[in-house]
């Protein structure tokens, strides 16, 4: 936690650390930097309570109001900031749209979101409004209107939306996207990403009981258990896409150069909760009545404008490991993450795996070459340090992030189109083109020349 203290006081005194900025955002435009951002927080679960621990190491940053109608979520917060020696912040949540008091604040420059995801799409599009910098947790949209929305929004006020995608930033994800851009695989033929995480112990969830035992949800439930599992009563479909598609996304240059173009989705039998409730909460529980329409295994097949497929899997109410299931694949070899292998042709022995590591490591990304130290600690194996990092930058010289509301409308879209899909056999599914055209000529972000 010093050294990214330590980091951050380096950036905001030092003209060098200035000049850092467009390094940590990739972004593009005229700066218009300013020294300090204050920041609404809006949601303060886990998600935004981890944002907020990191922003309190931050010098260049003021944590000027708060909003969450849990009041014990609201204490904690505040309980952090008096510890950190800030300013106690303005605090709001007397119902659900005290938000909007919040977005009318003029001691406010940028906004994030972690809020449930009911809520992502019309705080975000009131934000805008609001001509606030808006930094938006994941997913962004559960419906195509709301992909439209955010889009349009943005077009509409020209206030900047960044989609916190923290998995954009892991570092073995980085590395590999400079293989990519060095054209390591050669040229991109296919890709498989996802969401593979038990989280059982999460959807049905009482806090009463021994962690991963708890089999209630909703009224009854804790955290995301209140309203996230309600997802997997009602809605058949992969809700939870941009962890595995984010940094493919970023890879094949989608919205720059390249497109999804059409999507085709299938579902299995729905067991896993079920059984679930059964094993822990007997068979005489209410809950084992319920019927959860959402599959237990999700697969969605991607085709791009330019050629390439992706496979995104959905799998979430299973017993098994947790992976993003990453394989990139292109002319001239290939990188899975399951079993941390890689085969490149010329290099690799003939039909015979390379173990990653040596490779990840030689093609390490600037940004974790420079900077991995001062993001230890800051949550998921540090990725959370770089892409809070990014938003802080961005909204600071009010310049385009590096995943903005283009992106968060086309990798969100894979929900409500794999909904339709599944629920017409498969049927194949159009993306709608938010850049309007405009993918064609939008040149992509220098993941690689940016970093220096």
């Amino acid at each position: 936690m010093n050294k990214r203290r330590n980091f951050i006081k380096q950036t905001t005194t030092l003209s060098a650390g200035l000049a850092m900025a467009p390094t940590m955002t990739f972004g593009i435009g005229k700066a218009n930097t300013l020294s300090n951002l204050n920041i609404g927080l809006i949601g303060i679960g886990l998600r935004g309570t981890n944002h907020l621990k990191n922003l309190l190491l931050r010098d260049d940053v003021t944590i000027t109001a708060l909003c969450d109608v849990d009041s014990e979520r609201i204490d904690l917060a505040l309980e952090k900031i008096k510890k950190s020696r800030k300013p106690k912040p303005a605090v709001y949540g007397k119902d659900n749209y005290d938000y909007r008091n919040l977005l009318n604040s003029e001691n406010i420059d940028a906004v994030i979101i972690s809020t449930p995801w009911l809520w992502h799409t019309r705080m975000a599009v009131d934000s805008m409004k609001a001509a606030k910098y808006t930094g938006l947790e994941v997913s962004a949209a559960n419906t195509i209107e709301e992909c439209w929305d955010l889009v349009n929004t943005h077009e509409a006020t020209g206030a900047h939306l960044m989609i916190l995608e923290n998995v954009n930033y892991r570092r073995d994800v980085l590395a590999v996207l400079n293989m990519v851009k060095q054209h390591v695989f050669g040229d991109l033929v296919h890709f498989r990403c996802g969401y593979q995480h038990d989280l059982r112990h999460v959807l049905l969830n009482d806090g009463k009981t021994a962690y991963g035992k708890g089999v209630e949800f909703g009224e009854k439930g804790i955290s995301e258990s209140k309203w996230r599992t309600q997802h997997s009563v009602l809605r058949d479909a992969d809700v939870y896409p941009t962890h595995g598609l984010g940094p493919i996304a970023a890879m094949n240059d989608i919205n720059h150069g390249n497109r999804f173009l059409s999507l085709t989705s299938h579902s299995t039998k729905s067991l896993g909760l079920h059984n679930y409730i059964v094993e822990n909460g007997g068979e005489d529980h209410p809950n084992a009545d319920i019927k959860f329409k959402m599959g237990d295994v999700i697969t969605s097949t991607i085709e791009t404008t330019n050629g390439e497929t992706i496979i995104v899997t959905h799998d979430t109410t299973l017993p098994r490991p947790y992976s993003l299931g990453f394989r990139v694949q292109g002319s001239k070899g290939l990188w899975e993450v399951d079993g941390n292998r890689i085969y490149i042709e010329g290099k690799s022995k003939p039909h015979k795996w390379d173990e990653a590591d040596s490779w990840l490591k030689e093609y390490d990304h600037p940004l974790w070459k420079k900077y991995g130290t001062y993001a230890q600690g800051a949550g998921h194996g540090g990725m959370d340090f770089f892409v809070m990092n990014a938003f802080v930058e961005s909204a600071k010289q009010n310049i385009a992030p590096p995943m903005d509301a283009y992106d968060a409308a086309a990798w969100s879209a894979v929900t409500p189109l794999s909904e339709a899909s599944i629920a017409n056999n498969g049927e194949p599914q159009d993306f709608p083109d938010f850049t309007r055209g405009k993918w064609i000529v939008r040149k992509p972000y220098n993941w690689i020349k940016e970093t220096y």
